[in-house]
Order: C-alpha cells, then sequence, then structure tokens
C-alpha cells in the first residue's frame, strides 16, 4: 500500500489554513489517473505555425515588426535582484524569462492564445479557399477575406489575459470576439477589449462560471470555435513551444543544462495551462534535468491540490476537487490565478514529471513586485510576482532540500540555473500598479 511522506499531513493542513507551503513531486512516480501525453509532433506544429504566420502578425501589429512577427520575451540576467532575494551564489544563477513584456497581449497568454486563434483561422481560411497555393498568410489582411472571416467567432471564458490575448488576436483577424469575464477580472481588462471592438460578457460568478457559460453559448453556434482553458490541446501546445526558444537563449548565455547544471523554472499557475504546457515542452528538451515549479495564491491552490490527489497522497475530495473543499475563498490581488479548479488536461499531462507547487501569499506578491521593480526595473502585476518566492522555497525548506537531495545528487556548486517566468504586467494602468507598489513598500516599510 502506498504511504504518502510524513511532510503531506502538514501541507494539507497548510494550504487548509490558507499558509504558504511547498508540496514536492516525483515521488514514486504513482500518479492516479491515467496521463496525457503530448505528442512531440503537435509542440512542432505550433512552433511552426507560429512562424508560418509571423509575415502576417508584422502587418496586423505594429509592435511586432522589429522582431518580423514573433511572438518572444527576453531572458534577462538579474545580478540585484538575486541578491536581494537571497540567493547565494553557490545555489546558482537568477534569470528572469520577461513574458510580462511581450508585445500585443502583454502576458504569457498570448502564446496559447495566439497559436488556438491562428490555427482555427488557418482551417477556416483554407475551407473556404482565402489561402493561395503559395500559402502566404499575409492574404488573410485583405478585406474580402476579413468580410468571409467576419461571419465566424471566436469565444473564450477568462479572468482577464487569456480574454485579453484571445480577443485582440481574434478582433485583428476581423473575427467576431467574444469574452466571458468572471467577477475577479480587472475593469481595467474589460475596457481593453472593448476598444479593441470585443464582446465583453460579464459574469458575477468566478472563472470556473465563466468558462462554463462560454463553452455553452459557443456549443450553440454552428460558426463559433471556443477556446477552452481547462481542456484545449492546442493552447496547450502553443504554450508548449515557448520551450525552443528558451532553450535556445540559455545556450546563447552560456548556460548548460545537465545532470551536473540543473535547470529551475519557476511558473506562476492558475488553472494550469499555461505552466503545464511549458514545462511539457521543457520536459521534452531537457528531461529530467529541468525542475518546474508551480506557484499559486494561498487561497487558490487548484493544482497543488490536484497533485495530491492524484499523486494519492490526499483521499475523499473526488477526481477533480475545487479549493472551496478546503474552505478556501478563492481571493486574491492575483486575479489571473484565482481558479477553483485545476485542468484536468495540464494535471494529467505534468503529474508524472512536475518538481512541485507551492503557494504565496499576496503580501509577499506584493513585496516582490517591488523588488522586481526597484532592482532589476521589471513592471510586472501581483500574479507575475508569484515566481519569485520559488528558490528560497525550494533552498531553504525541509520538502525543498529533501526534493534537492533526492533529484540533484550530482549537481555542482554554483552550477544551477534559476528562471522566473513573469506572466503579465505590460498594460496595468499606471494608477493601477502605482497601488500596488504602494502596498508592497508600505509591507517592505514594517519588515524593517
Amino acid at each position: 500500500m502506498h504511504t504518502p511522506p510524513p511532510w503531506v499531513d502538514e501541507v494539507v493542513a497548510a494550504l487548509r489554513a490558507a499558509h504558504p507551503t511547498l508540496w514536492a513531486g516525483r515521488g514514486d512516480g504513482r500518479v492516479a489517473r491515467t496521463p496525457v501525453a503530448l505528442p512531440l509532433a503537435a509542440i512542432e506544429q505550433a512552433r511552426l505555425r507560429l512562424q508560418r504566420f509571423a509575415p502576417l502578425l508584422a502587418q496586423l501589429f505594429p509592435e511586432l515588426r522589429a522582431t518580423q512577427g514573433r511572438i518572444e520575451s527576453p531572458l534577462l540576467e538579474a545580478p540585484r535582484l538575486q541578491q536581494r532575494l537571497g540567493l547565494p551564489e553557490a545555489a546558482g544563477a537568477l534569470l528572469v524569462k520577461a513574458d510580462h513584456a511581450l508585445p500585443v497581449a502583454g502576458s504569457i497568454k498570448a502564446r496559447g492564445a495566439f497559436h488556438e486563434v491562428l490555427e482555427f483561422v488557418e482551417s477556416r481560411a483554407l475551407a473556404h479557399g482565402l489561402l493561395g497555393a503559395d500559402g502566404d498568410c499575409r492574404a488573410l489582411a485583405a478585406p474580402a477575406a476579413r468580410a468571409q472571416l467576419a461571419h465566424d467567432e471566436v469565444a473564450v471564458g477568462s479572468t482577464g489575459n487569456l480574454g485579453l490575448a484571445v480577443g485582440v488576436m481574434a478582433s485583428a483577424l476581423g473575427l467576431r470576439a467574444v469574452v466571458h469575464m468572471s467577477a475577479d477580472a480587472k475593469d481595467w481588462k474589460k475596457e481593453r477589449l472593448r476598444r479593441r471592438g470585443v464582446e465583453v460578457v460579464e459574469h458575477r460568478g468566478d472563472y470556473a462560471e465563466a468558462v462554463a457559460a462560454g463553452r455553452r453559448d459557443a456549443l450553440a453556434n454552428p460558426r463559433a470555435h471556443f477556446v477552452d482553458d481547462e481542456r484545449s490541446a492546442s493552447l496547450f501546445a502553443g504554450y508548449a513551444a515557448a520551450a525552443a526558444h528558451l532553450a535556445q537563449q540559455l545556450r546563447e548565455l552560456g548556460r548548460a543544462v545537465d545532470a551536473a547544471h540543473p535547470l529551475f523554472v519557476y511558473l506562476p499557475c492558475g488553472v494550469g495551462g499555461a505552466p503545464g504546457g511549458i514545462a511539457t515542452g521543457l520536459h521534452a528538451i531537457f528531461g529530467a534535468n529541468v525542475h518546474c515549479f508551480f506557484a499559486e495564491p494561498v487561497q487558490s491552490p487548484c493544482f497543488m491540490l490536484q497533485m495530491l490527489v492524484d499523486s494519492a497522497q490526499l483521499a475523499g475530495l473526488g477526481e477533480h476537487p475545487s479549493i472551496y473543499d478546503l474552505g478556501l475563498n478563492n481571493r486574491t490581488e492575483a486575479d489571473g490565478l484565482a481558479v477553483p479548479r485545476a485542468s484536468p488536461l495540464a494535471s494529467s499531462t505534468v503529474a508524472p514529471f512536475l518538481a512541485g507547487v507551492y503557494t504565496v501569499d499576496d503580501d509577499t506578491l506584493l513585496r516582490h513586485l517591488v523588488d522586481a521593480a526597484q532592482c532589476e526595473g521589471l513592471r510586472i502585476e501581483p500574479s507575475a510576482a508569484a515566481g519569485f518566492d520559488g528558490p528560497r522555497r525550494v533552498l531553504e525548506s525541509a520538502v525543498g532540500r529533501d526534493y534537492l537531495t533526492r533529484q540533484c545528487a550530482h549537481a555542482g556548486v554554483g552550477a544551477a540555473t534559476h528562471v522566473v517566468w513573469t506572466t503579465g504586467g505590460l498594460f496595468v494602468p499606471d494608477e493601477e500598479y502605482k497601488r500596488f507598489v504602494a502596498r508592497g513598500e508600505s509591507l517592505m516599510r514594517q519588515d524593517r
């Protein structure tokens, strides 16, 4: 009979009490459900599709002309932030994958959302005969093509950033775009969508209710395509395609990844699609030498809860538990991470190889938002700050040290690379951002 590690009871108690905690994976490999394997071919097809449509994107969005239509972010060295966070040189180097600065959509969601909308548009364009024999996607910017695509609809349910990415891309291509927004979505995100001509449907309930409503409405329209954050393999593949560029960036910086030089990646997590896809892509490239940790708010730890169930360390909550089952309220300043249930697709896929999940309270998110600004000039939203607590959790906690002993026994001193993946912040209004900074600075003064 499977016996959970002795610290699991402490993790579960911390979840119920909304106290920050860390769960580590890669135990005996036991998972309660059959893992879902994303074919490597699907990741490569997503990468090639984004490459194929790059000339069209450069034409539609002036901010993409400098990159010839590529949706990519820099990988930044962060020595001052590393010192502020207390990460010693002996533990390795801290880098920031700056998806908070992704052009057009301003968040990590652009990766999956743009891919899925483009995949749908490509299928409709082929059906309508809108693409010529040369396959030049720029033909879809012509008035006749846009008039034809205007009969098709793309819909999505979102707390904000996915809706922004889907709405912006769909409307730019001439499609009718409908975004179902949950009650915790920020008003400025709704207004930004409306300015793009996107229909915003507001719901009083949470993320899960917005997704369910969007899915239901789209099913009633034969010309509609629903971007399903909980179930979409296309979204997942779009996120996974990001791994190849990170691998290239690491090579360009001279950062090796192998047993002696492990790679740690810290990813903010809501429903799990974006971090799950990226972790899957990285695992396909680096195997056991990459260690992906997901970060969640203390009031919205849906992915950790799902991992506890999938690893047979927690029973009695059903196959797909909700954070409400633990008495939590799903309220957080990290609105993009306020999700009650994890994606079954994402959780099933990453369960066999995920390194771990940790939770962060809102005060810590706001402190790290200020740290990122003061040390490296990074303007991020609270959701994007979740990754910065990862290195400390892994290096200093008993659970983290146990994980390192089990999984990184061959690592050299100072040889590891720690990548914090920031996820949003570019378009946060000044007043909203100043409010976050003021709260973070107030907390930091209290700490002194």
